[in-house]
């Protein structure tokens, strides 16, 4: 089928239907397997035994030994998972850029479910689902207890069946329930549009199989207008998907051979150097999409947007166009996720995802619970806030920085911020310009009320001027 060897998937964790951080793989070479630990197997029997034979109700051995396999991965990391069947199979599905569910990212954390984020254009992001919520029952069902996976197979249903969530959110002195109508989830991974003469705005909600092929699709059609004398590219409150598509991203503004991001972990299927070539991108399809690229995408100067919802294959494509110096990384630092996971097949339809290895920038930074900081660094609102995330580092057993000790860059420890003061109603209160008093403030993309973007696009009229002034 191939699918174990063709796509390479580094995201942000499981979803509620469903689109998680791996990257397929057959199983590991039986050299490298160490030898049990006997003691310690004997121990697990005993319990085992005790539970079959002592405990208040019989217990089926599959349920034991799953629920065995499970505690054992969830407790290494965030991201590493035991996949049932149907979880097995919806991960696979997931990357197709279709699957079923509510649309929204999780994790765990205290034993419950946590939002990373909301997808656009979904039933939760509709009704107002933010990151760092937390889910404390679905439906009836208390998530105290679950397992992510079973959380998450919860969550899924059939198209047009409701589903209710009880929310604790902070900030909020009581819990939140919000009824929900599931849906069949098409993400449309790539959208454009023209914003003024010239400049042009391309945004990637999540990298699936085909975001590549459609980043080119959609720079063509921004390029019929004429030349772009900018272009900002929006990777915020991007989870991540397919590690092959953030290459080929990458590589649709970088030069051909260049570095993307490498890989290191302690096999050697784990220690591997992604650049700018098709064979690192393509994984298996002959059709080279960038070959019908526009000429010009690779020399259009270049804003990136990031803040603390862009995850994984979001960060190696800023944290790319940032160590070449191609583009102007501009937001709030990002979620922090830099392992990768491997999913390893197991009989009846099943698999485990498993933490391999950390990947690195082009510079080899490693952005594991740190992130890739902004060269600009630009809040959410113009009064300097910024609605909060949910970050790699605020996960339970999240893998540490090997880099840490590493003294930071002078471009880590000081990003340039940029601010204007505040606008003022008669009050003396801050808030966004174009807001009424009172009102929550309007927050669509690429908007005049998108202050991180008409930053983003003030700095791309200056590099004009600039330019033009030589």
């Amino acid at each position: 089928m191939g699918i174990l060897r063709q796509a390479g998937l580094v995201g942000a964790g499981m979803l509620g239907g469903i689109l998680v951080s791996l990257q397929f793989s057959a199983i590991a070479d039986k050299e490298t397997r160490a030898s049990l630990p006997v003691e310690e197997l004997r121990t697990f029997a005993e319990v085992f035994n005790a539970i079959k034979s002592g405990y208040v109700e019989p217990v089926e051995d599959k349920k034991l030994i799953t629920h065995a396999i499970s505690g054992m991965l969830s407790n290494l990391d965030p991201h590493s998972s035991y996949l049932d069947a149907d979880a097995f199979k919806d991960l696979q599905v997931g990357t197709q850029g279709e699957f079923g569910g509510i649309g929204i990212e999780v994790g765990m954390e205290d034993g419950l479910v946590k939002v990373v984020s909301p997808i656009e254009d979904t039933p939760a992001y509709r009704a107002g689902i933010k990151p760092g919520d937390l889910i404390f029952k679905i439906d009836d069902t208390l998530v105290k207890g679950l397992t992510l996976s079973e959380a998450v197979k919860r969550m899924r249903g059939k198209p047009k069946s409701q589903i209710r969530l009880s929310i604790i959110r902070k900030g909020e002195a009581r819990p939140i329930e919000i009824t929900l109508v599931r849906e069949v989830i098409k993400v449309q991974s790539v959208k454009s549009k023209l914003v003024e003469d010239g400049y042009g705005y391309l945004r990637i909600t999540s990298f699936q199989e085909n975001t590549g092929s459609a980043v080119v699709k959609h720079l063509n059609d921004l390029y019929k207008a004429g030349p772009l004398k900018g272009l900002v590219l929006d990777l915020r409150n991007d989870p991540g998907g397919l590690l092959n598509s953030a290459v080929g991203v990458s590589a649709a503004f970088l030069p051909p051979g260049t570095l993307v991001t490498s890989t290191d972990g302690r096999t050697a299927d784990a220690k591997h150097r992604f650049f700018a070539n098709p064979s690192d991108y393509l994984r298996g399809s002959k059709d080279d999409y960038l070959q019908h690229l526009p000429p010009d995408a690779r020399s259009v100067p270049l804003v990136v947007l990031v803040n603390g919802g862009s995850a994984s294959a979001s960060e190696i494509v800023a944290g790319a166009l940032q160590d070449h110096k191609r583009a102007v990384v501009l937001g709030t630092t990002t979620f922090g996720k830099g392992s990768v996971q491997t999913v390893l097949p197991l009989p009846g339809n099943t698999a485990i995802k498993l933490t391999t290895a950390r990947y690195f920038t082009p510079s080899g930074r490693s952005i594991q619970a740190k992130g890739i900081v902004p060269d600009i660094v630009v809040e959410e609102n113009a009064d300097g806030s910024s609605t909060e995330h949910l970050r790699e580092a605020n996960l339970e057993h999240h893998l540490d920085n090997n880099k840490e000790a590493v003294a930071p860059t002078g471009k880590e420890a000081t990003p340039k911020p940029l601010s204007r003061p505040p606008a003022k109603p008669k009050n003396g209160t801050p808030k966004d310009e174009g807001d009424e008093p009172g009102e929550v403030p309007t927050r669509e993309l690429a908007s005049k009320k998108d202050y991180q973007f008409t930053q983003a696009l003030n700095l791309l009229k200056g590099m004009q001027i600039m330019k033009s002034a030589r």
